[in-house]
Parts: C-alpha cells; structure tokens; sequence
C-alpha cells in the first residue's frame, strides 16, 4: 500500500523510491522514532507535504551525487546534461562551477571541432564568457567561487590564444584526435632547411623595412598554403600530412617573428 502512495508522488523508478524511502526514513528517525515502523501511515498523516518537500530535496541530491555528478551545480545542486553549452556557470543561480577538464576549447565556446572556424563568432562568445567571469561581478561572493572564477577566467583565455591562432589551433586538434606533437622536434627536412637559410639571409641582407614587408609578405603567403595544407590534411586522416604541414606552418611563424623584431 505505501509504495503505490509513494510511486503516485513521483515519476522516478521503484529502485531509486527505495533509495529515497531509505534516505528520508535516516534523516527523520531522530525527530520521528517511530517512522520506520508506521510509515504507510505517516505518509497518510498530516506531516505528508513536510515529507514530501524532504523526498524532492533528496531525490535532486541523489541524482546529483551520481552519474550527473560532474553536471551539477556544487551550490544549487541544477543538473544540465552533457550536450549543453559548458557548465561554466550556473544558468539558475549564477554561480562560477569549477574547472572542468574534459570540456575541450571547441565546446567552451560552442564550436564545431574543426580547423576553419568563425573569429567573428569565437571573439564575440568570448567576451561574453569574460563578462560573466569578471573579477567584478564576483567580488562579493565567497573565496572558493572567487578561486573558481579566476580558473575559469584563464582557461577562457587560454582556449580563445589558442583558437585564434592557425598553428595553435593545428597542433591542439591534433592533440584531440590523440596525435602527439612535438613542438621541439629536430626537422631533418632538407628542402625545407635550404629554405629557412635562404630566407634568414635574405631577411639579414634586407636594406630597409619596405624590403623586410615584402619579404614578410611573402613568407605569410606560405603560412597560409601550410595552413590550408593541413587542413586538407586533416579532413582526409593523414596526420603524417598534417603533421608535415605544422612544422612548415612553425618555421614560417618563426622567421617572421624575426622580421617583426628588425622592423
């Protein structure tokens, strides 16, 4: 009889009723010693919506402490599910969640995982991000939420740096598809080498800063052919490619941040 009174206050399973039964029951024993033994008929008694409003507060926290666990508000306890936009903050009560990890840059800003991406929409969803995160606007809460805010804060950063640059963005893609890449790896390209020296000593023999722009020009004209070399790379799986076209796409960006400095 008292389960069918249970099972009609609420629409989750017998085996998460029991849960909340066994919970509730624990946490009322001490003002209600006799609970246990009479509880068909406590639910029937006047203390029912008391009890009731115990078994909503629990059944959230048992499902908070579960599988949703990492989708859950630390202080409201709101569960989102995984395919919603990143739980940085909670959209109920505000509050700054932890950093979590698993979150990858892409989904920080709601982006498909992919080389060619909008700058448009990433540097618009990044202020938004920063606005909600500003030291400002958390000043006044506690000094764990403030900790959470500052991670949080930097990760953003972190995430749009290297969303926004090509080469960054090659190598953490790669990264994701679970591709190792060493950015301090001995190139023992030949072709590629001969063109590094030639370039060094045309950037030291430069007469003038038109001269180095000119130069500049053209070296970003072949950052741009690795970039789009990788990405063709990318979609068609051949990291070796891709992987090939990031370390061109790493010595070009070296040689003109060399012009940059003589300009």
């Amino acid at each position: 009889m008292w389960m069918k009174k249970l099972r009609s206050l609420t629409p989750f399973s017998s085996q998460t009723l029991l849960l909340t039964r066994k919970t509730t029951i624990s946490y009322k024993t001490q003002q209600f010693p006799q609970v246990e033994a009479q509880f068909p008929q406590f639910l029937q008694s006047k203390r029912l919506n008391f009890l009731g409003n115990d078994l909503g507060f629990y059944q959230r926290t048992i499902f908070c402490s579960k599988a949703t666990k990492k989708f859950c508000c630390w202080n409201c306890c709101n569960g989102v599910s995984s395919s919603m936009m990143p739980f940085l903050v909670c959209s109920d009560c505000g509050s700054v969640q932890p950093v979590d990890q698993s979150v990858d840059y892409f989904h920080i800003f709601g982006l498909e995982k992919k080389y060619d991406i909008e700058g448009e929409n990433l540097e618009r969803k990044y202020k938004d991000w920063q606005r909600k995160l500003h030291p400002d606007l958390v000043h006044t809460k506690s000094q764990k939420e403030r900790e959470y805010a500052a991670e949080q804060s930097a990760r953003v950063i972190d995430a749009y740096r290297t969303l926004t640059d090509p080469l960054s963005r090659a190598i953490y893609i790669l990264k994701l598809e679970g591709v190792h890449v060493d950015e301090e790896e001995k190139i023992d390209d030949v072709e590629l080498l001969t063109e590094m020296l030639e370039i060094r000593e045309t950037v030291e023999e430069a007469a003038d800063s038109q001269a180095l722009k000119q130069i500049q020009g053209q070296i970003q004209g072949k950052y741009e052919q690795s970039s789009i070399s990788f990405a063709d790379a990318l979609q068609s799986r051949k990291y070796e490619e891709a992987l090939a076209a990031i370390r061109k796409m790493t010595y070009y960006k070296r040689a003109n941040e060399e012009i940059v400095k003589k300009l």
